[in-house]
């Protein structure tokens, strides 16, 4: 479950050629800096609602609107129709596909994101892939380096049950139609298959198949309030 096809609809971005040859998904996060500079054809077709600071290799399709206060550094292409929301930071080599949202006080980095997807405000997305139709809650992080030195290690058929990514940053894979309950942290190289759940409040590690739910089942305890 680790590859493009077994995550992501390549029909759902129009930076399909970036996943050729990859065996691994995560693949496309080494080759991303590259291709973005092969393919950057500044131009801003979009709408600002209020003052927003916009690098010159930035790309903007037609009907998204930016909001007051958003950066967007660059090298960055955001597609059309999208609502990149008040200040709202995006860093260098990001891609945003069609119809997302970008929402207030998010941070992207170095990561792409398929058709649809939604990241709606509070967010941190790093060195990650976010499928078509990814929604996300509030406040979900995504840790992007352990605190052991070398390479994130990813679940799976490697030496001693894990593959070596060869990233010293790796988020996440989000499949399609996944959602991440508010104030989730998934932790560096989460993958999560197509139509998963992760429950508000979850600390997420390792693989998550496709169509399962991951809850957190911690107590609450309620007692008497004395004053």
């Amino acid at each position: 479950m680790f590859s493009a096809a077994d995550l992501f609809d390549l029909d759902q971005t129009e930076h399909a050629a970036l996943f050729e040859g990859c065996t691994h998904a995560w693949e496309v996060l080494a080759r991303l800096k590259d291709y973005l500079k092969g393919r950057i054809r500044p131009g801003l077709r979009n709408r600002c609602d209020g003052v927003a600071w916009i690098g010159e290799q930035v790309v903007i399709g037609e009907g998204t609107v930016v909001e007051d206060g958003v950066m967007i550094k660059g090298p960055a292409i955001i597609g059309r129709g999208c609502q990149i929301r008040h200040n709202a930071y995006i860093r260098e080599q990001v891609i945003v596909g069609d119809e997302c949202v970008v929402g207030n006080s998010c941070e992207l980095k170095h990561s792409v994101l398929f058709n649809r997807a939604q990241v709606p405000h509070f967010n941190y997305v790093g060195d990650s892939i976010l499928g078509y139709g990814a929604p996300g809650g509030g406040g979900v992080k995504i840790s992007i380096v352990t605190f052991s030195p070398g390479p994130v290690q990813g679940v799976g058929e490697g030496v001693g049950g894990r593959i070596d990514t060869g990233l010293r940053k790796f988020g996440a894979l989000i499949g399609d139609g996944c959602d991440v309950g508010c104030n989730a942290v998934l932790n560096p190289g989460s993958i999560l298959g197509r139509g998963s759940v992760i429950y508000p409040n979850v600390n997420w590690r390792g693989v998550l198949p496709a169509g399962r739910i991951a809850k957190n089942r911690a107590a609450i305890e309620v007692i008497e309030r004395r004053v």
